[in-house]
């Protein structure tokens, strides 16, 4: 079903490669984040910015090169192109996928989306990791072939090292050494999936991952949180507070605002905080009472009201618990236009009169 879209039909050779001379004439001036693979820093790789026109002249030097560089190997990824150019025939979003509020949210403050664009030359690769809040995933290859190394949730704790990080690498032989991952033998093998062009791979919620590009490959990639895992990210979010937290529990009683500073570090780390995730809520939840309160239905974006009654219900049960959260408690939502127990109970009144007979 993938046969259609515009990126496959144009930015890609009749042999099936990256059509590099479409992509510059295009976006060549556009510019993109590119990560270097070849160097670790922390769990990811530092990443540098540059025209795309920079990066597929680099990109031939390494194929030329026989796949070599003194640059090392990267890998353009994280390229908001669908926020840069809206009206771009690009993709056509799987209905399966088309309930996704956070892009939906974020598409609301028209500043930022979780849309991204990957490229690069066989051999790239992105470090073991779960996507960005315990969401789903889902990714096109395109053009070329990737390896896919995926882990259900909790297994990724047998592979943590003797400190309790996470790896960079799971195929790193380092992971054989019991005295630096004494549990490592107790994971399982992960489940192995070869991705070919055109082909789609969807990533459950909190699966842990790790990718390879067997060929030079350009891929197209969403993150989306919708009712069904709504729950999942809210739970991460907690744990990452507690993370926080921990850290910083030995200035707990003399930093002023000790609280307050939880949450702006939470947010740099995470990119999230309770505050923010309230008004995340609020987004979703105030477009799913519009359609509650008409009766609607359908709307502009095909939301039918059984649709609406459950995002409404599952909004409910988060919201609950983050209104009863000490931390969220000590937000001051003074200025907020909608006060999180205003926003509760309407949202209550409106899921009891959904299922009302």
């Amino acid at each position: 079903f993938t046969q259609g879209w515009g990126s496959r039909r144009r930015w890609v050779t009749p042999a099936g490669r990256p059509d590099f001379d479409h992509l510059l004439r295009t976006y060549g001036d556009v510019v993109v984040p590119v990560a270097n693979c070849g160097v670790q820093e922390y769990n990811s790789n530092p990443k540098e910015h540059m025209p795309l026109r920079d990066y597929i002249t680099y990109w031939k030097e390494y194929i030329e090169g026989g796949y070599s560089s003194p640059r090392g190997c990267l890998y353009l990824k994280d390229w908001h192109l669908c926020r840069d150019f809206p009206v771009e025939d690009v993709f056509t979003l799987p209905v399966y996928f088309s309930s996704d509020w956070l892009n939906e949210f974020w598409d609301a403050l028209d500043v930022d989306d979780y849309r991204f664009v990957y490229a690069g030359p066989a051999g790239s690769w992105s470090p073991f990791h779960a996507d960005i809040f315990r969401s789903f995933s889902w990714s096109v290859n395109v053009c070329g072939r990737k390896k896919w190394l995926l882990f259900p949730p909790g297994q990724e704790e047998a592979l943590r090292d003797r400190h309790g990080n996470l790896p960079y690498d799971v195929t790193s032989p380092a992971l054989c050494d019991t005295h630096l991952h004494p549990r490592s033998q107790l994971a399982g093998p992960p489940l192995e999936i070869t991705q070919e062009a055109g082909e789609m791979v969807f990533v459950p919620s909190g699966w842990h991952h790790q990718v390879h590009n067997l060929d030079d490959t350009i891929s197209i990639n969403h993150n989306w949180v919708n009712g069904f895992n709504l729950a999942n990210m809210w739970r991460f979010l907690q744990q990452e507070l507690c993370a926080v937290q921990e850290e910083v529990s030995e200035w707990r009683d003399s930093m002023p605002d000790w609280h307050h500073h939880c949450q702006v570090i939470m947010r740099s780390c995470s990119g999230i905080n309770f505050e923010e995730f309230y008004h995340f809520l609020k987004v979703i939840a105030e477009k799913r009472l519009l359609v509650l309160r008409e009766a609607a239905a359908e709307d502009g974006a095909g939301l039918g009201f059984e649709q609406a009654a459950f995002d409404a219900g599952r909004i409910t049960e988060v919201l609950a618990s983050l209104v009863a959260h000490p931390s969220f408690q000590r937000v001051d939502t003074s200025a907020f236009s909608l006060r999180p127990k205003e926003l509760l109970q309407q949202l209550r009144e409106a899921v009891d009169a959904a299922v009302a007979p």
